[in-house]
């Protein structure tokens, strides 16, 4: 072995260690075709340590200087210079493969960046400026490595990515809190208190994520598996909060065993969808892999059963920024998104 391969190896080696405890990429890595498991783990890897810089240190002069440093090491990068970061030397090797962008992952630092010094958001188009920062970076950054460069798709990821961070920030009022921030909208905590406002995080999350029903026709496979993974875990975790009231500034609403047990099985019933809305406009599934669908089922539902076992299934569904995960698309007419229209954005 050279050198070189030597140390990409120690490299991936790092960045598994850095996963071996995160159920997210457990399971989002089970339903990714073999071939992207190692791009995506180095993609998880950076995502990860990213969010450890702007969150671990609990000083936010501190957090900011790493984040600093770390992006100009992603700069130097990109630039084709040297680097010593054993994650940054495996992801080169992924980005340089797949000729990813340097401007998810540069936004995904700024957002944590902005989080050492903002700490509530005015109205919906400040945190939706956020969001686009600390959110959408992270679905586009795995359209990439699936060769999805799709305005349709990108725009869909964005507002499932969205939507979900914004369940999670209904979720985490007591979290955030206790961290010194707050998402939720000062306008809309003057108007109807954090209660209300809470809700009304609540209505705009779910109306986001519904374009994940539009995504999940533009695949078939362990792939739709896991986009509806995302969706209907995001929904789950608006009912917990409406369920309790909406109100979540002393207690975390979790979602129930029974709960993940019913969004698993549901995920898997869209394996059954082999002709969906999406084929009636000309979009073709991207095939996740070359399986029957019978086999498809089979083996997904294998998962179910090991993943249900160890207690692990949708830990993505507690998490705070929503994680990568594999999406992908045919071109398709551009028509307005969710969060487009909020924006009062049209296509013609």
């Amino acid at each position: 072995m050279t050198p070189a391969a030597e140390r990409l190896r120690a490299a991936d080696a790092h960045c598994m260690r850095l996963l071996r405890h995160y159920e997210n990429f457990t399971v989002a890595s089970r339903l990714t075709p073999a071939r992207l498991r190692r791009d995506l783990a180095r993609v998880y890897a950076f995502c990860r340590t990213t969010d450890d810089l702007g969150d671990d240190t609990g000083d936010a002069a501190l957090a900011t200087e790493k984040l600093r440093q770390w992006r100009a090491a992603v700069e130097a990068m990109f630039a084709g210079a040297p680097v010593d970061d054993p994650v940054l030397i495996a992801l080169s090797v992924t980005v340089r493969r797949h000729a990813l962008p340097a401007e998810p992952f540069l936004g995904l630092i700024d957002a944590n960046l902005q989080d050492q010094r903002v700490s509530a958001y005015e109205d919906w188009p400040a945190l939706l400026g956020y969001c686009r920062l600390s959110a959408a970076p992270v679905g586009r950054m795995v359209l990439g490595l699936f060769g999805v460069h799709d305005a349709r798709a990108e725009a869909l990821s964005d507002d499932v990515c969205i939507g979900l961070q914004l369940a999670n920030f209904a979720q985490d009022v007591s979290v955030d809190g206790a961290r010194g921030r707050t998402y939720l909208l000062q306008e809309e905590i003057r108007a109807h208190g954090d209660v209300g406002a809470t809700r009304a995080m609540c209505e705009r999350a779910r109306g986001l994520l519904a374009s994940g029903r539009e995504l999940e026709t533009m695949v078939r496979g362990r792939l739709r598996v896991q986009l509806s993974l995302y969706r209907l875990g995001g929904e789950a975790i608006l009912d917990a909060v409406a369920a309790q009231g909406f109100d979540t500034r002393q207690r975390r609403p979790a979602l129930s065993g029974r709960a993940r047990v019913g969004i698993m099985a549901r995920a898997l019933a869209t394996l059954s969808k082999r002709r969906d809305a999406g084929s009636g406009r000309g979009v073709r599934p991207f095939a996740a892999s070359s399986r029957s669908g019978e086999t498809e089922r089979d083996n997904a539902a294998g998962l179910f059963e090991r993943e249900v076992e160890r207690g692990g299934v949708f830990e993505q569904a507690n998490g705070r920024t929503p994680r990568p995960r594999p999406l992908a698309a045919r071109r398709v007419p551009r028509p307005t998104t969710h969060v487009e229209r909020s924006e009062g954005v049209t296509h013609g």
